[in-house]
């Protein structure tokens, strides 16, 4: 089994183009690890742009690993792909967590490599243990008594402050107490104490030392232009096959009610038409394929142009999301000329009512239109996605996906006739998570039963349909995601359990006494105190308060105006 786990590092490496291998000596020692496979790992933009940036400093070595694939054995060790090296040889381990269900893959990664799981069980001897990415920052809390300390915020501000401080040398203890102290971003959980209510409810974190502040303010960066964010590493062996990614925005204007995207991201930006040029140009030496990434790239202002810069560099163009409002013919004409065969069009919802309490903003109207403009491109095949389970839906609203999918294959085959091909198109259904800092954060989540119930009636609505096919995620899988969404530290003995059952949830349950429907499924109380509420992302708690009250009443909301205003907070601070 060694010799296996030898054979694949050495494919990784060779398949490789980017990758820092030239170890700098008498430097800060950080491994960063993504806690899912190299396969997963690599495919993340943000994980590539934390592994560029740590070794861009001249104080900072940084070398990458990942849980081991699934076919090595059980036990094996978390070595790095650049040098081999055991994880704890490390000054530092930096986990990079965007899932959450990728915090079960965090403790097993500490587990294998033989440290003690818990952070007050670590001394001087062992590596910091530190952990950032979109999951952290939303809610660390399930994890909080795994990591030594957490990093808040966006990686181009937080990075090069927290290395600058970074001094071990008076013992680790002393450090994240400075730390604690003195740098924004920085959460350090042993020195917060939770308390409960008496009906099991969280009353409070409450600082334990007088001069660590009550909350930890996120840090961001206001100006993306100045940096970059794109592929730094190109391999085969990633979702994207060799294809150049490169964010194009953060954030996203539009604030539909259920995406934390939309506001722990605020304010929205979108980097420079020149300095995306530039990263254009980056990638014509590593591949023909580039990827344009972000929550609203089609809200770029210069994405036609953009689209046409790259073609005439000679690359093909995906995109991670395009809104139905948005399809134009230079898009599409983009995506055709790149011989892309499927394109995704996310309703989110069946029924106009319903896409009003998200908070959507596109019509039936404009969905049939994009649907029309894909298939007379040549783009043979459609995948759609819908969110089943969301706050306020009735069955009715359930039903109403299956009309909008017959009503959109209608449209499909009317216009496939005129090309004499037709395409298959995918519905995609996935269970409502609520996050936290959206408006949906005290929202109830379905259970199980009701969630397996609205997937039959989609299923049996369009069993008859040809040329339609469902993909549903698993309800299961959902209710653990809203667990460790919206969890406290009481979840971290669960987390132990689930580790030690190898990951088998439903053996999980059972084999505990905690109420897993009061964490994941329960509506939380406008005024109950959130696990999350120390971190402070800038928006306004009664802004968040509003937006869930206008759901109720379905109504919209504009979009972010992205300039300064007084709509949410984040840009009048």
């Amino acid at each position: 089994m060694a010799r296996k786990s030898s054979n694949r590092r050495q494919r990784y490496i060779d398949s490789e183009i980017g990758g820092v291998f030239q170890k700098k000596k008498g430097k800060i020692d950080i491994v960063l690890i993504y806690p899912n496979t190299y396969s997963v790992g690599m495919s993340n933009l943000g994980f590539q742009t934390v592994y560029r940036l740590l070794n861009e400093m001249d104080a900072v070595s940084c070398e990458r690993a990942f849980l081991p694939d699934f076919d090595e054995k059980a036990g094996s060790e978390v070595r790095t792909v650049e040098t081999n090296r055991l994880i704890t040889e490390f000054d530092v381990i930096a986990f990079s967590v965007s899932f959450e269900s990728d915090f079960l893959n965090l403790i097993a990664v500490v587990e294998k490599a033989g440290l003690p799981l818990q952070s007050a069980a670590r001394g001087d001897p062992h590596p910091l243990v530190i952990a950032g990415g979109v999951a952290c920052f939303l809610n660390p809390e399930p994890v909080a008594p795994f990591v030594d300390c957490f990093l808040i915020g966006e990686a181009e501000q937080l990075l090069p402050r927290f290395i600058d401080a970074l001094d071990l040398a008076s013992g680790k203890q002393d450090f994240l107490y400075r730390a604690a102290c003195t740098l924004p971003g920085v959460y350090v959980p042993e020195f917060y104490t939770p308390s409960y209510h008496s009906d099991m409810t969280f009353r409070a974190l409450t600082p334990n030392r007088a001069d660590i502040p009550e909350t930890v303010k996120r840090v961001f960066e206001k100006e993306i232009s100045r940096t970059f964010s794109c592929t730094s590493i190109l391999t085969p062996n990633t979702v994207f096959k060799n294809t150049f990614l490169m964010e194009v925005s953060r954030g996203c204007p539009h604030g539909c009610r259920f995406c934390s995207a939309g506001y722990i991201y605020r304010p929205p930006r979108f980097r420079s038409f020149s300095t995306l040029k530039q990263n254009i140009d980056m990638g014509k030496e590593k591949s023909r394929k580039i990827g344009f990434m972000g929550a609203a790239v089609s809200d770029h202002p210069d994405i036609g142009g953009l689209c046409q810069y790259a073609m005439d560099k000679g690359f093909s163009v995906s995109f991670s999301s395009l809104r139905a409002n948005a399809f134009t013919p230079e898009l599409i004409s983009a995506l055709k000329k790149s011989d892309i065969k499927t394109v995704t069009i996310a309703p989110e919802a069946g029924s106009e009512r319903m896409r009003c309490i998200i908070n959507k903003g596109i019509t039936e109207n404009q969905i049939y239109e994009a649907v029309k403009m894909v298939v007379q491109s040549g783009i043979p095949n459609l995948k759609l996605y819908f969110m089943i389970g969301l706050p306020w839906e009735t069955t009715h609203d359930i039903e109403a996906i299956v009309t909008l999918c017959k009503e959109i294959k209608e449209k499909f085959l009317m216009e496939s006739r005129e090309k004499k091909r037709i395409g298959t198109i995918t519905v995609s259904v996935n269970p409502f998570v609520p996050k936290p800092f959206t408006p949906f954060q005290w929202a109830p989540m379905n259970d199980v039963k009701q969630l397996n119930k609205k997937i039959e009636i989609i299923r049996d609505g369009l069993k008859k349909v040809a040329n339609v096919r469902i993909q549903a995620e698993s309800p299961r899988r959902a209710i653990v995601q809203g667990l460790l969404s919206r969890g406290d530290r009481r979840i971290a003995d669960l987390l132990l359990l689930a580790v030690k059952n190898q990951g088998n949830w439903s053996k999980t349950f059972k084999e505990t006494d905690l109420d897993i429907g009061f964490f994941a499924n329960r509506e939380r109380s406008i005024d109950e105190f959130l696990p999350w509420d120390f971190i402070d992302h800038g928006i306004r708690k009664s802004f968040l308060v509003k937006e869930y009250n206008r759901a109720q009443r379905e109504e919209t909301s504009a979009p972010c105006p992205m300039k300064p205003c007084d709509q949410c907070g984040v840009c009048t601070n």
